[in-house]
């Protein structure tokens, strides 16, 4: 269990990267019923003017906000959870991509007792989320 009191303003939470297939976008929009064929047909995406099949903002979203979740060892301590989507998440077949994930401390409310985690998330070395920001009521 985090300690409201150990933190500081710049603290690192940690880092970690998630790695993303096609064959997990096929999942995701199973899961999700989000079919759009940017996700997963390259000839379509190609003919949109992307650069091949995209991830869906959603599952990115999803699983950069796990770097907290593990951090705080509570996900229902996570009270607010927002971001601005700035450059798709382009999967290249077949390898993937690897999507990079840092937080840090960003703002302390000592009579809230909550902590706005600030994260940074890139991929392909372009930042793809941007005030990607979560609030953890501790």
């Amino acid at each position: 269990m985090i300690e409201f009191e150990s933190l500081e303003k710049g603290q690192v939470i940690g880092s970690h990267t998630v790695q993303v297939n096609r064959a997990d976008l096929v999942r995701y929009a199973g899961a999700s019923g989000d079919f759009n064929p940017i996700h997963w047909n390259e000839r379509f995406a190609k003919e949109v003017e992307l650069p091949s099949v995209i991830a869906h903002g959603m599952f990115t979203m999803g699983s950069v906000i796990d770097l907290v979740s593990q951090w705080v060892g509570n996900p229902g301590a996570i009270i607010d959870y927002q971001t601005r989507f700035t450059k798709p998440v382009v999967v290249e077949d077949p390898e993937g991509t690897t999507i990079s994930v840092e937080g840090k401390v960003g703002a302390l409310d000592s009579e809230a007792r909550t902590a706005r985690i600030d994260l940074a998330v890139s991929a392909h070395d372009s930042k793809v989320l941007l005030k990607c920001q979560a609030v953890v009521q501790l």
